[in-house]
């Protein structure tokens, strides 16, 4: 993995097994609210990008406090010590995108979205 690349090869991985993604944001109040694997889109840049159609409360707290965590994993990814499964916590910050190139583009992959949580990745670390 080139030092300057948050997301490592293991959790691109990770995105090609379905499992649950959880998202915590906390501002007006801690909230978490889930999503999957496979509706996570990384841009090149390792931005996370990902559809979002409820996530009110989610927006609320990231209107006052834009920091938030995920976690994802699966069971079809080997972790450390050939451990069956493995994950990763994701800290980073977070918008909406309601227009735009991306946001079309994520439109189309899942027409359901009402917005894009867009995530700058500030780390990535790998839990098992």
């Amino acid at each position: 993995m080139s030092q300057n690349r948050k997301l490592s090869e293991k959790f691109h991985e990770v995105l090609k097994h379905e499992g649950v993604v959880s998202i915590v944001s906390w501002g007006v109040e801690p909230h978490v609210v889930n999503t999957w694997n496979s509706f996570l889109v990384v841009t090149e840049d390792e931005r996370i990008l990902i559809p979002a159609y409820g996530f009110r409360k989610t927006e609320k707290n990231v209107n006052v406090n834009n920091q938030v965590k995920i976690a994802l994993g699966t069971r079809g990814v080997l972790g450390y010590k050939d451990y069956p499964g493995t994950g990763f916590v994701i800290t980073g910050t977070a918008k909406y995108i309601t227009s735009g190139d991306e946001y079309n583009m994520m439109k189309e992959k899942f027409s359901f979205l009402t917005r894009v949580l867009e995530i700058t990745v500030d780390q990535a670390k790998q839990t098992l």
